[in-house]
């Protein structure tokens, strides 16, 4: 896109194009890469264990299992929580896709439960409003990093005997009420993609302070076989005997990925400290442009912030979202919608479900526009992010 003509014609703000998103990988991170790939194991070796004991310790929990990615974490979640064909599972439609599938995968069906309009989490209102006999579990998933109301929703979870799954794909660093998101909920999944605070390239990973949770875990990612002692069924033959006891996946991930992990890990505190301080900017400077809604965060939250999603005033202007979302990505502006609400996609209007059900999710979709954010972000690219908002929306002001 360098180079590419503003849609009104003449130069457009930038001259390159700035992703929405973007990792940062430093000669450290490839020198720890090159070092495991010196070593002994490649894979099922000491790197994932060491990965999975620093996740435990950074968010607090008893346990961390790493898996593949973020998508097979939320299934193994699943898994571990019982979910079977005839169940419900709660969650929001502004999210990935994966936050729904996951539930498919087990033979179980998701129900989704409206925003918040102000915070555009999941509405814990109306999460208990569609509780039945059939629910199992709830999946919150805490949007563009911003803490669900975790107290709200292990009430209900109690109330209900339902198992709480936290989708924490975009909150690894963030804090509920003081504490880091990961050992609140029953298990918590964060994921490891590289547009997320910290990259294994892909990959993902589940906390739980439940020993059972624990082990149901780290049995679905290997196929549903172990070599444990304790758990084999015939416990009379040699030191090379193993066992399937489930049918699992191999949902595996890599020493390599999680030397990767470990390095990225020791710079959390300095990305999500960058994002912050973005963030900041943004709001500050974006407050002075009429027609955009910028991101509201409760009180009980401190925001990783994996995603800077505004909203367009669209009344005020001569223009629907896709105009002035062409016309940004014309300035080179790197922009995205996250997300279209999950029952829109052809494959779910497939099976059964139809449009109209969550309105607070569906009119959000309708004005979202998610600017660019990630820690190596200079200041000069915000002002140029906030500086086409401003041209293209005084060109289509009414």
């Amino acid at each position: 896109m360098v180079g590419k003509l503003a849609m009104f014609g003449g130069k457009p703000v930038r001259d390159e194009y700035l992703p929405y998103g973007q990792q940062w990988i430093d000669e450290a991170d490839i020198k720890s890469v090159i070092q495991t790939l010196k070593s002994d194991y490649l894979t099922t070796g000491p790197k994932v264990r060491e990965f999975e004991k620093k996740i435990a310790e950074y968010v607090g929990s008893k346990y961390a299992v790493a898996v593949s990615n973020g998508t097979a974490a939320l299934h193994a979640a699943c898994y571990a929580a019982g979910i079977k064909e005839g169940d419900e599972v709660i969650t929001t439609p502004m999210t990935f896709a994966a936050s729904a599938n996951c539930v498919l995968y087990q033979g179980a069906k998701p129900i989704f439960a409206d925003i918040n309009p102000k915070t555009y989490n999941i509405d814990v209102n109306d999460i208990e409003r569609k509780i039945t006999n059939k629910t199992k579990a709830i999946i919150p998933v805490d949007y563009t990093g911003q803490a669900t109301d975790l107290d709200a929703i292990m009430e209900l979870a109690d109330k209900y005997n339902l198992i709480v799954i936290e989708d924490a794909a975009h909150a690894i660093g963030t804090e509920y009420k003081g504490k880091k998101v990961g050992n609140v909920s029953h298990m918590t999944e964060f994921s490891l993609h590289p547009v997320k605070h910290i990259t294994t390239g892909e990959g993902g990973i589940i906390t739980t302070n439940n020993e059972d949770f624990y082990k149901k875990l780290s049995l679905f990612r290997t196929h549903g076989i172990t070599r444990d002692y304790d758990l084999l069924v015939n416990k009379e033959e040699g030191s090379w005997y193993y066992e399937q006891l489930e049918l699992g996946y191999n949902y595996r991930i890599t020493d390599i990925q999680c030397a990767l992990g470990i390095s990225q890990l020791s710079k959390i505190d300095t990305f999500i400290k960058k994002r912050r301080e973005l963030v900041n900017k943004y709001n500050e400077m974006l407050s002075s442009i009429d027609g955009v809604t910028t991101p509201f965060e409760a009180d009980y939250s401190n925001s990783s912030w994996h995603l800077y999603v505004i909203q367009i005033e669209l009344e005020k202007f001569r223009a629907l979202r896709k105009e002035i979302f062409e016309a940004l990505k014309a300035e080179n502006i790197g922009v995205n919608v996250h997300y279209i609400p999950v029952y829109y996609h052809p494959y779910y209007q497939k099976i059964g479900y139809k449009k109209g059900i969550c309105p607070n999710s569906e009119k959000f979709y309708e004005r979202m526009i998610t600017l660019p954010l990630f820690p190596r972000m200079s200041d000069d690219d915000l002002e140029d992010v906030v500086i086409a908002i401003d041209k293209i929306l005084n060109y289509y002001k009414r």
